[in-house]
């Protein structure tokens, strides 16, 4: 399911037009994305969590050369499948 088959479904389940179901999604996609990028935990029960990890940076090699390159420090996002999905993917 992409994020218009995701508007579509929405609009029909929940009775909206269009452009309501599609700022919906928007507005629940743009605030996890804001808490995320704040540094912030999304926990949604049931379903799942998003979180940053952070990494350090350290020394590494290009991979076509064989260099010795440092890697700078980062930051990622994470999902963490919750109980009851997992229960329900694998009935």
């Amino acid at each position: 399911m992409n994020k218009l088959e995701l508007i579509e479904t929405l609009k029909e389940d929940a009775g909206l037009t269009k452009p309501e179901a599609k700022a919906v999604i928007k507005t629940f996609f743009d605030t996890i994305t804001d808490a995320l990028a704040k540094g912030d935990r999304v926990e949604i029960r049931g379903l799942c969590s998003f979180y940053v990890k952070k990494y350090k940076a350290y020394a590494g090699r290009n991979p076509k050369t064989g260099e010795p390159t440092q890697v700078k420090s980062k930051k990622l996002p994470f999902f963490k499948c919750g109980k009851e999905l997992k229960e329900r993917v694998d009935y």
